[in-house]
């Protein structure tokens, strides 16, 4: 958390004013602190914790997505730091505008617009994280079957040598994608959202997600064969 009245650890862009949130709200934002919630639905927990205060229910809201949303951001964004802070911005924004939460809506693409939205934010602020950190070893299945994708084949063992320098190139790759397509790609290939779901988090219609997603590969694609890329 960062000092002062807003959070965003490490200049990283995420700046939320928390004047207005409890510490004890606060609190439960960091990663890790929740308990198991039960088996609720999102909106069921939204709702008692908008209309009765009842803080554990916010709790379990953060706990559950804890694992799924920082990957998300973290995929997203390409680095652990800044995704933390977004992750953190993200669900401060969920307690200052639970009471404009539609009823009849899904909690879930509602988060995810709103942490798509931090987290567009935060890397405009920040174009220096753009590039993705090349220790980062999370997400290698993923990425590894985007190899295969863009290779159009599958891959010997002495080929599988290789794996780890193109798994480096298709994770930078993503990152320098235009900020609609690589939001598409992230929330359908690496999320495995259906694109009713990616549709509701972006606010476009389902066709225009599919092509964001076929232009995202496209263009991945033909980077990887400009680059000479053979495994």
């Amino acid at each position: 958390m960062g000092a002062g009245g807003t959070v965003g650890a490490g200049g990283t862009g995420a700046v939320v004013d928390r004047d207005s949130v409890p510490t004890a709200v606060v609190g439960v934002i960091e990663r890790g602190n929740g308990s198991e919630d039960g088996v609720l639905a999102d909106e069921e927990l939204l709702r008692r914790f908008r209309s009765g205060g009842d803080e554990s229910a916010f709790e379990a809201l953060v706990h559950r997505y804890e694992r799924e949303l920082f990957s998300y951001l973290r995929r997203y964004l390409g680095n652990a730091e800044m995704a933390e802070d977004v992750f953190q911005a993200t669900f401060l924004q969920v307690y200052l505008k639970k009471e404009g939460f539609e009823e009849g809506r899904r909690f879930r693409p509602w988060l995810y617009t709103i942490a798509t939205n931090q987290a567009i934010d935060a890397q405009r602020r920040n174009r220096r994280h753009r590039m993705v950190s090349l220790d980062q070893r999370t997400g290698d299945d993923d990425v590894g079957a985007l190899v295969e994708m863009l290779a159009g084949r599958d891959q010997t063992a002495d080929e599988r040598m290789a794996g780890e320098e193109a798994k480096e190139w298709v994770r930078s790759a993503v990152q320098d994608l235009p900020d609609a397509l690589r939001s598409a790609l992230v929330l359908v290939y690496h999320q495995g959202m259906k694109y009713r779901e990616a549709a509701d988090v972006l606010g476009i219609p389902v066709g225009t997600v599919k092509s964001r997603l076929h232009s995202a590969l496209l263009k991945l694609n033909e980077s990887w064969q400009a680059g000479g890329k053979s495994l």
